[in-house]
């Protein structure tokens, strides 16, 4: 044997036995069997390689930082350095003692379900409903600016912004701008970004620096030594947050960038959704911002002007709620497990990424195999292919139990909607899979205003007119390649 066979080989067995150690750390941390047995599989089919991929993907490179963050969330609560939170919290024992005496609900089987997930989201964190809000519902980016830009020039106080993805683009510049002013004007400006969804700012500073030298705050949060590796290292902050004044929220699908303008020549017209609230509801997005920068900031901001008195506004009951790697429990993904469980005539759901559990696939299929009407809406473009390529091995799993899947043509559909039995809906920025669920921290809100419903519903039918449906002859008679590819990508799902 050569030379550079003796080296091959001794750096062959150097990593199986370095993936052993590594193996055998993972087994310890007892994680999810399905991805220790996902890790386990890198190893033995990419020695070398998957050593390299677990040390970026893998690893809790952040885990002393996430660490950090729950006791954070401790202190919090301990030290009440959020005096509002202690009236969050009453107002939580209030609205579960009026669920258990159904002094809110009827007690017809509507409202059973409508009740269960909201006492599930009472019980899995400081998530209260409110029922003094109106809602305004977009389609996509180009709806969402024109009016958010009109409502940060009319804003006299302050304006909060929390993205996972700020670009230096048109949109960005335009924004930029704007901000600008209304700091010159004497509005307190705090922007919260996403350390890897914008990693491209480590690279031009100037963006954000510009917006520094007037007056405005700026904080990344959880910041990463690595963000240029990217979109897969775990612990993201993916919400989208938007307050104005204390008395105008947005949260939704939609980032600052001029893709979700349309104007990204691959994706074409870009199909999202983002909503707008006034009223009680904001006080919940306010808090959230409130509390994500202190955990960016360590700086507590806790004034009255923040969380100003609210008339009466509209009739919409909503429940604001975040989820994240801090939370004691995942509310967003119990909170759809349950709603799609207690479905009794229709489940839609838009989502760009589709990555389920097991829980919420066999509830899917479940309710399917009852003659519940399970429509799925997928973009045919893919912007994450591997991602792409897997969720099409769970759609075998729903053509198969009578659930429908639709691929949308007209541009990318970026949309993350969940609707159920025209009395559930929810809509923010958590994704139909593990990653939102289990790593990202997240926010969504869940209305159940039949006004608001019927709105996301017809928009849902819109978007169906815009699609192909997935034929199930077809699907099956599709190449043994693409079995295969869909196949191996679904093996590695589970750290997706």
């Amino acid at each position: 044997m050569n030379i550079i066979g003796v080296l091959f080989l001794s750096c062959l067995v150097i990593s199986y036995i370095v993936a052993a150690i590594v193996s055998m750390t993972i087994l310890l941390e007892n994680r999810d069997p399905a991805k220790t047995m996902t890790w386990l599989l890198i190893f033995i089919l990419l020695p070398g390689f998957g050593l390299i991929v677990y040390a970026i993907f893998g690893r809790n490179l952040r885990k002393r930082k996430i660490n950090k963050t729950q006791k954070m969330a401790t202190d919090i609560k301990e030290e009440k350095l959020f005096c509002n939170l202690d009236e969050i919290e009453e107002l939580v024992r209030v609205e579960q003692e009026f669920i258990k005496q159904s002094n809110l609900l009827h007690d017809n089987e509507e409202d059973n379900a409508k009740r269960r997930v909201i006492s599930l989201l009472l019980n899995t964190g400081m998530f209260p409903f409110t029922t003094n809000n109106k809602v305004d519902v977009f389609v996509d980016g180009n709806e969402k600016f024109e009016r958010l830009i009109e409502d940060i020039q009319q804003a006299k106080d302050h304006v909060h912004l929390e993205y996972f993805i700020i670009k230096n683009s048109d949109i960005g510049r335009k924004i930029q701008e704007l901000l600008i002013k209304k700091s010159k004007e004497g509005v307190h400006v705090r922007i919260i970004y996403d350390d890897v969804g914008c990693w491209r700012f480590w690279f031009n500073r100037k963006f954000f620096k510009k917006m520094r030298s007037h007056n405005i705050e700026i904080a990344p949060f959880l910041p990463a030594k690595i963000p240029i590796i990217g979109g897969k290292i775990n612990y993201r902050n993916h919400r989208k947050i938007a307050v104005i004044d204390g008395k105008i929220g947005y949260t939704g699908g939609v980032n600052i960038g001029d893709e979700y303008l349309g104007k990204n020549k691959k994706f074409g017209y870009w199909r999202d959704t983002h909503i707008r609230i006034e009223g009680t509801s904001v006080y919940m997005l306010q808090m959230i911002f409130l509390i994500d920068w202190y955990y960016s900031t360590r700086e507590v901001v806790l004034f009255e002007r923040y969380f100003p008195k609210i008339d009466r506004i509209g009739d919409s009951m909503i429940q604001v709620v975040a989820s994240g790697p801090d939370s004691d429990w995942e509310a967003i993904h119990y909170a759809y497990f349950s709603a799609i469980c207690q479905a009794k005539k229709s489940i839609y759901i838009e989502t760009p990424y589709f990555i389920p559990d097991e829980s919420i696939l066999r509830a899917l299929k479940s309710a399917a195999l009852s003659g519940v009407d399970v429509r799925i809406i997928f973009p045919k473009i893919a912007d994450h292919k591997i991602v792409n390529t897997a969720s099409y091995s769970y759609f075998g799993d729903i053509l198969r139990a009578g659930g429908k899947v639709y691929l949308y043509t007209k541009g990318f559909i970026h949309s993350k909607i969940v609707i159920i039995d025209d009395t559930i809906s929810s809509t923010g920025s958590a994704n139909m899979d593990l990653r939102s669920f289990m790593l990202n921290f997240e926010i969504n809100a869940f209305i159940y205003d039949k006004e608001v419903i019927k709105t996301m519903t017809e928009d849902f039918f819109t978007d169906i007119s815009n699609c192909e449906e997935l034929d199930m002859d077809e699907f099956e008679n599709r190449s043994i390649l693409q079995k295969s590819k869909e196949s191996i990508a679904r093996l590695f799902s589970p750290i997706l």
